[in-house]
């Protein structure tokens, strides 16, 4: 396959010559003539390098630098001008361009500079499959019944980081890493059914922060009365997804980035109203019955949460003033974008976005979506492709002008589901496919963590129900009536409520603007 080069210039007719030796060398080129048209391909279509005019009328070649990082910030440049000034190459460097060089150019000099840049992205990505095949026996290793809660998160962000470097190498490689993933969530999932029960000990010093933690953790300690703080909670983000989304906010925020654990089931209902709550789910419902519903799911919509919020905040003795937001649809977003700036007079503004969790949900009853997204990697590239046109994401741009504290987390992620088990006993309350509680309902083989003791876990059940089943790597769970369409219907489509380290361990990032 060739190389594909797009080559931006105001008198790109003039440059005829120029391209047609490129094509012969086999590079397919794209000519456009403004920063406009630049950006617009660069959406649209993937190229492996980039030819831009520094000098060009409208959108300049520094500004159409800027905007092509946004969407594809590894992407190579190489700016071409007329200028020699030291500082108009500063700012360029400053913006990360790959080369420089100076007009009139020739073919020669292009060819070089092309070829320069192409292997060292081949050699690097050579380099990448080499130095992860090397690391292959040593991080395995790691996936034993003593690794700790913190060695945990550190194999995740190592496999997380794999996963997005080897994106563009053979299969066969990634087929390799998403074989090590399953072993590392086999060996995760072991760790949980031991360990988690110990965790509700709420006094034990060898535990990591977990839902209920949250707002104590990170959101109260930076409340203050002269600077206002911003929480958002974008429902259903994955860690690869927020680096992505990381990529784009650096250029706007210092950025800190911590991990937690979401509680059991990872799913809406009981980790989003931990976190508001700053309790357990049967915590909840103990002290305030009537705030959590029976049979309650995820088409609840999380109703209580701005009122678990005011709560926790007055038993926590904090005096500040604070809203309540969420953005389930499109025309939400960008009517709160409008007026976010008047929300700076507010203590603590509390935002929870939909989208991605919404996502998620399409792409499980949509073949146009699952068409494009069939993986892993390209769920991701999606997700970036929502983040850089969000509304979410102007109102993070505008307050990286102001004196303001961010924090951005989530509540639960989600795992791609790729084996069906069947579920015996009662029908129960729960529509997600990775976990149930009902009467004595029971699956076949290893497929889930058993919790016949729902109290030991903190999770209130209503009789007949007395159990619950949480699934274990990526099985997804079907009712053997209707097995087989079922079983088709949401094989390979990406769920949360289960034990996997890409629903349990959750970035949450606090952002300062620079």
């Amino acid at each position: 396959m060739s190389n594909r080069i797009l080559w931006a210039d105001d008198e790109i007719d003039q440059l005829t010559s120029h391209i047609i030796f490129l094509k012969n060398k086999g590079f397919e080129i794209t000519p456009v003539s403004n920063g406009e048209d630049a950006v617009t391909m660069i959406s649209d279509h993937p190229y492996d390098l980039v030819f831009l005019d520094e000098q060009m009328p409208g959108m300049d070649g520094l500004r159409t630098l800027q905007k092509i990082k946004e969407i594809r910030p590894t992407l190579p440049v190489v700016m071409i001008t007329k200028s020699e000034e030291e500082s108009i190459m500063e700012d360029a460097i400053g913006s990360q361009i790959s080369d420089y060089l100076i007009k009139p150019v020739n073919p020669n000099q292009i060819l070089l500079t092309v070829k320069r840049l192409l292997d060292r992205r081949r050699l690097q990505n050579e380099k990448s499959a080499q130095t992860y095949l090397r690391q292959f026996n040593k991080l395995s290793k790691r996936f034993n019944t003593e690794t700790t809660w913190q060695e945990w998160i550190e194999i995740y962000r190592q496999l997380t980081r794999w996963d997005m470097d080897l994106d563009a190498e053979d299969e066969a490689l990634q087929q390799v890493l998403a074989d090590q993933i399953q072993e590392g969530n086999q060996a995760f999932g072991k760790f949980i059914e031991s360990e988690y029960k110990n965790w509700m000990d709420r006094d034990s010093q060898d535990r990591p922060n977990l839902s209920p933690d949250v707002m104590d953790r990170y959101v109260f300690p930076r409340l203050s009365k002269n600077k206002p703080v911003f929480f958002f909670l974008i429902d259903c983000m994955r860690y690869d997804q927020w680096l992505l989304f990381e990529l784009v906010l650096s250029r706007h925020y210092s950025i800190s980035t911590d991990f937690y654990y979401s509680i059991l089931p990872t799913a809406t209902p009981y980790s989003r109203n931990a976190i508001f709550s700053g309790m357990m789910p049967l915590e909840i419902k103990e002290k305030y019955p009537e705030l959590w519903e029976v049979g309650q799911n995820e088409n609840s919509l999380n109703r209580h949460e701005q009122e678990l919020l005011g709560r926790l905040l007055k038993e926590r003795g904090l005096e500040t003033s604070f809203k309540y937001e969420k953005v389930l649809h499109a025309e939400e977003g960008r009517s709160l974008a409008s007026k976010i700036l008047e929300f700076t007079q507010t203590g603590l503004t509390t935002i929870v976005y939909n989208f991605v969790d919404t996502l998620v949900h399409s792409r499980s009853s949509s073949d146009v979506l699952k068409e494009l997204a069939p993986n892993e990697s390209a769920f991701r590239s999606l997700t970036r492709s929502w983040f850089e046109h969000s509304s979410l994401l102007r109102m993070l741009q505008e307050l990286s002008d102001e004196d303001v504290t961010v924090v951005i987390t989530t509540d639960h992620g989600s795992v791609r589901s790729l084996r069906d088990a069947r579920v015996y006993g009662d029908r129960d309350t729960a529509t997600n496919l990775r976990y149930k509680f009902g009467r004595n309902i029971q699956t076949e083989g290893n497929t889930a963590i058993h919790i016949t003791r729902p109290e030991e876990y903190m999770l209130p059940v209503e009789p007949p129900a007395n159990n619950f089943l949480i699934a274990r790597e990526n099985f997804y769970f079907v009712y053997p009536t209707n097995y087989h369409k079922y079983q088709n219907r949401y094989r390979d489509t990406f769920q949360h409520g289960g034990a996997t380290m890409e629903e349990m361990i959750l970035p949450v990032a606090t952002l300062k603007p620079r």
